[in-house]
């Protein structure tokens, strides 16, 4: 019938597909290639996550052209950005990009770039954060809460936003054995439980009200003593002996 469009087989759109796919690898690859990408690219393989300022400095380049970089690099969905406060910092998108870098390291034969932590010791092991727990143990017992199944990361998140979590049946039985209450407050705006990117570790520790429960108890239990100079938290005996019973989990010296 005259004015019909002719029928376009399947192999035409997959080929179509294709060419967008080598597209974008290419692109991906060309953005890779440039050397001060790969030098900020290599350096976010430790897992952490940092602002633009210590990025340019890692790529040996201006703030200017390092900006670039990173906005480069976060449009072809290499990197992503987070906004904790007034701050904004740079991660690895996801565990797929991070293999890709791996496997391009190990065929170069390098190891990822070290930012060297300038915290104190003290405040890094330990410290609140607002009103939860931050530092070395925050980071660590937020990994062995999901590891253990009594956090699952919610997906979905916004771009930009660190991560909600929901509190699963094993958490909330073993919340209850302790005498946690993990109850929802109904009128509060605030968040349940959510990451909250840590200024030391860069990396996320447990915020929200699931956090701040946390933390009180803690501090009530006298697991921590906190510093009145500081937000320093010092981590008693009985707190290490009680974070390995309840949760499993061994820390480093404080």
């Amino acid at each position: 019938m005259q004015g019909m469009m002719p029928e376009i087989s399947p192999q035409y759109f997959a080929q179509h597909r294709m060419m967008d796919v080598e597209q974008q690898v290419a692109q991906i690859a060309a953005a890779i290639a440039e050397p001060a990408r790969a030098r900020i690219l290599c350096a976010l393989m430790d897992g952490r996550a940092y602002t633009a300022t210590e990025l340019a400095a890692i790529a040996d380049t201006a703030s200017s052209t390092a900006s670039a970089h990173l906005s480069r690099l976060t449009e072809l969905g290499l990197l992503h950005k987070v906004s904790q406060g007034r701050h904004r910092y740079f991660q690895l998108a996801d565990a797929a990009v991070a293999q890709v870098l791996e496997s391009m390291m190990q065929l170069a034969g390098r190891e990822p770039l070290r930012i060297a932590v300038t915290t104190p010791q003290s405040l890094r092991f330990a410290r609140s954060c607002y009103d939860h727990l931050a530092g070395v143990v925050a980071v660590k017992l937020l990994q062995q809460l999901i590891q253990l199944g009594w956090l699952l990361p919610v997906p979905g998140t916004t771009s930009g936003q660190q991560p909600d979590y929901q509190l699963t049946a094993v958490g909330q039985a073993g919340f209850a054995r302790m005498a946690i209450n993990v109850e929802t407050k109904p009128h509060s705006r605030r968040r349940y439980a959510c990451g909250c990117l840590d200024w030391s570790e860069r990396t996320t520790h447990l915020a929200g009200q699931l956090g701040a429960a946390l933390l009180d108890f803690m501090l009530e239990k006298q697991w921590f003593e906190p510093r009145l100079d500081s937000r320093e938290l010092q981590l008693t005996e009985l707190g290490r002996r009680q974070l390995h019973l309840q949760f499993a989990l061994s820390l480093p010296p404080a």
